[in-house]
C-alpha cells in the first residue's frame, strides 16, 4: 500500500514544520470564520480561498498506520458571500471526506507471549476539505 500518495499523509510533515516555525502565530490569525482578503488570495492556498475555508490539524492514533493523518476543519457554519467577503448563513460548510484504508493494531487474543499484535484493515473517512451545500430543508 503507498500511504504516502494519500494527501492527509503527505500534508504531515509540512503541518509539523509549520508548528516548529511558529505555526502557533499563524493558527490563531484563522481561528474562526475569517473574512475573504480579496488582494491576499492569489498566493493563498486552496483551503484559504475557498468560500468554505477550512484548516488542518494532526490526527494522531498509535494503533493505528499511519499513526499521523491531516484532517481538515472547517473554519465557518455557513459559507462566505463572494460579493461582501463576509459569512453567510444562506449555505452550509461541511467538510469532504476522502475514504483511506489504514491498519489498526490489535492485540493477539490467544498469543503464548504477551505485547503480540497483529494488523488489521480498516477504512476510515479523512476529512481533506469544506465545501459549500444549501441547509438541509426542515419540511
Amino acid at each position: 500500500m503507498k500511504w504516502d500518495r494519500y494527501a492527509p499523509v503527505q500534508l504531515v510533515p509540512h503541518l509539523e514544520k509549520l508548528q516548529q516555525d511558529g505555526g502557533q502565530r499563524r493558527k490563531r490569525q484563522v481561528d474562526g470564520c475569517p473574512a475573504l482578503q480579496l488582494q491576499a488570495t492569489v498566493n493563498s492556498e486552496p483551503n484559504e480561498r475557498s468560500l468554505s475555508p477550512w484548516r488542518y490539524r494532526i490526527d494522531e492514533d498509535e494503533n493505528r498506520y499511519p499513526r499521523k493523518l491531516a484532517f481538515a476543519e472547517c473554519l465557518c457554519t455557513g459559507c462566505i458571500d463572494a460579493k461582501t467577503g463576509r459569512e453567510t448563513a444562506s449555505l452550509n460548510s461541511v467538510p469532504m471526506r476522502q475514504t483511506m484504508m489504514v491498519l489498526r493494531r490489535k492485540p493477539c487474543p490467544h498469543s503464548a507471549s504477551p505485547g503480540t499484535f497483529a494488523f488489521e484493515m480498516d477504512y476510515i473517512k479523512v476529512p481533506v476539505g469544506c465545501t459549500c451545500v444549501l441547509p438541509r430543508s426542515s419540511g
